[in-house]
């Protein structure tokens, strides 16, 4: 994967799932990736696995609810390393429950880091895309994009809205920007810990250990849109373990 040596990689969730074999795969490849999440110890300890496997990173923590961290993270990205080349908003949380139950702190937790955090993330990076002339932005949304069940009408709504948003960007941007989104299926993280209907959350747990693909399976699918040429643009991908219904 040449296209992917040497670019620099600012990654939101990092710590952990699908942002952490993202970010593996991708300094596998030669990039230099900037880690961002909201457990420093974690990030820490990938920043030097990283580092020990002859690969390049930089991190900090990061939690994507608050617009001068994502602000700070690119700023990292452009100070240690000059440039910045790929934002990857992976950070999203996933506390699904009914609407009767009136979780109401939990839909505010889904607004604030799977769309505001999104937004964040476009915030800081496409004026420095600007100035370059070029980047690109690769958002985890989810299968649920596409599709809502009962008990998941919240979560859905974000990622509804997150894959408008990056369509409308696509537009917007203009050549020679690039505007992935990545919609994963049941994927092998801990996404289940920020649920907080016990119910809902042995049902998630249950399906995930049944079913679930590993999470490098999604980094794979974000370094792919990644490697393409600079005047390719993989706008959609839609990945899920083959036993999904």
């Amino acid at each position: 994967m040449s296209g992917i040596k040497g670019k620099v990689v600012v990654i939101t969730g990092a710590s952990k799932g699908i942002g952490e074999a993202t970010a593996l795969r991708l300094a596998d490849h030669g990039a230099k990736v900037v880690l961002g999440a909201r457990r420093p110890g974690e990030l820490e300890a990938l920043a030097d696995r990283i580092a020990a496997s002859g690969g390049e990173a930089a991190w900090a923590s990061t939690d994507v609810r608050r617009r001068e961290d994502v602000a700070a993270l690119v700023e990292l990205a452009c100070e240690r390393y000059g440039s910045l080349d790929v934002l990857v908003n992976n950070a999203g949380v996933m506390p699904v429950s009914p609407l009767d139950d009136l979780r109401v702190d939990d839909w505010d937790a889904m607004v604030d880091v799977n769309v505001k955090g999104v937004l964040h993330g476009i915030a800081a990076a496409l004026p420095v895309f600007r100035r370059q002339g070029a980047g690109q932005f690769v958002t985890t949304a989810s299968t649920a994009a596409f599709k809502t069940v009962p008990g998941q009408a919240v979560y859905s709504g974000t990622k509804f809205a997150v894959r408008a948003i990056c369509e409308g960007l696509r537009q917007e941007a203009g050549d020679g920007f690039r505007v992935t989104v990545v919609s994963p299926g049941m994927t092998a993280t801990d996404f289940a810990a920020s649920v907080t209907d016990p119910a809902a959350k042995a049902r998630l747990e249950t399906l995930r250990d049944t079913v679930a693909m590993p999470a490098d399976a999604v980094a794979r699918a974000i370094a792919f849109a990644i490697d393409q040429p600079d005047d390719v643009d993989v706008n959609e991908v839609v990945i899920r373990p083959t036993a999904q219904a």
